[in-house]
């Protein structure tokens, strides 16, 4: 099976297991763990930061970096099709109280005039202000697509002179950096808080780090115990993490040539769909798959050898990474493109 559900599918490599084994370890609860200190202290160095916070998810370190802005009856701004709307279980309305509006876009790419047009910092006692304004580079379901530095520059100088908090979930920031060449201390400048994710593409079993000021994170590690997100001897899996820092990020480019060769066996295909399956900036493909129903084609792809995403009513995607070569995404993509053909 040529596993193409998402990057969050790789396994540890037996490098990165080796230095969990011999990963010193303490008691985070107490903050005690050393390597969990040695990777928050170089993450947030790494984005220009002055803290970090260790957690086991991206959602949940997107949960408590948009409620370091955003207090109950408040709301934050983001993309319709943002992870946080779509993907994280309702977390921050649930857990926080906090409300979410959406603005619409066709490939995820931020419009600072679209912010603009939404943006509410004192909306008086009536309606509902705005606390925070979330971005998310890669973009997801827009395609693995990068966020272009002058659009995200604008959104956090109009957030900035608003008074409004800034946070970027930043899960495959590794890959948008990687792609485009921008410095991640550039990147992270930008916003207020940022979280980014050790495993999906770079590789780690689980993990994400927060980043953000110290005070932020001193109350965002409050707030991750409540939530029941303390843990102890972690330390081994923030080798993972750090391991991966050393070693999966400049590979990462592998991964954006398999996926545009993946695509590129799709359109080769000319079926139904695949004339809208543009080379990906990125590691994700997203396909259209015109009239037949995306489930429908999911399971034939499977009983091909090939796992794909359904992420709409007639749309399939596909996300490399490091256990897939570009020769398997070429072939992988056949398969999808001949179910296309009909």
């Amino acid at each position: 099976m040529i596993d193409l559900r998402s990057d969050t599918v790789t396994r540890p490599t037996e490098g990165m297991r080796a230095a969990m084994a011999a990963a010193p370890v303490g008691d985070d609860v107490y903050a005690e763990d050393p390597t969990i200190g040695e990777l928050e202290s170089r993450v947030a160095a790494l984005l220009g930061h002055e803290a970090g916070l260790f957690c086991a998810t991206g959602s949940l370190a997107n949960t408590l970096g948009v409620a370091a802005h955003v207090r109950p009856g408040q709301e934050v701004l983001c993309d319709s099709g943002a992870h946080i709307a779509r993907a994280e279980m309702g977390a921050h309305g649930a857990l926080t109280g906090m409300t979410m509006r959406t603005w619409v876009t066709a490939d995820g790419l931020v419009d600072a005039a679209a912010v603009a047009g939404l943006l509410a910092p004192d909306a008086g006692p009536y309606l509902v202000s705005t606390a925070c304004v979330e971005v998310e580079n890669t973009h997801n379901f827009g395609g693995g697509t990068v966020q272009p530095l002058d659009a995200m520059r604008a959104v956090s100088e109009l957030c900035a002179d608003a008074g409004v908090g800034r946070h970027l979930d930043g899960a495959r920031l590794w890959n948008a950096h990687v792609a485009s060449g921008v410095p991640l201390g550039v990147y992270g400048s930008l916003f207020d808080t940022v979280s980014v994710c050790f495993s999906k593409g770079l590789g780690a079993p689980v993990g994400s780090v927060l980043v953000g000021s110290a005070d932020q994170m001193a109350a965002a590690r409050v707030l991750r115990k409540r939530l029941g997100g303390g843990w102890r001897q972690a330390g081994v899996l923030a080798a993972a993490c750090l391991y991966a820092l050393d070693h999966h990020v400049e590979r990462l480019a592998d991964d954006h040539v398999a996926a545009r060769a993946f695509a590129a066996a799709v359109r080769a295909s000319g079926g139904s769909g695949s004339a809208g399956v543009a080379d990906p900036e990125t590691n994700i493909v997203v396909v259209r798959t015109g009239t037949v129903p995306a489930a429908e084609v999911a399971a034939r792809a499977s009983t091909a050898g090939v796992a794909l995403s359904v992420v709409g009513s007639r749309v399939v995607r596909a996300v490399t990474h490091l256990d897939v070569t570009a020769a398997q995404a070429g072939r992988a993509g056949a398969v999808l493109g001949e179910i296309l053909a009909g």
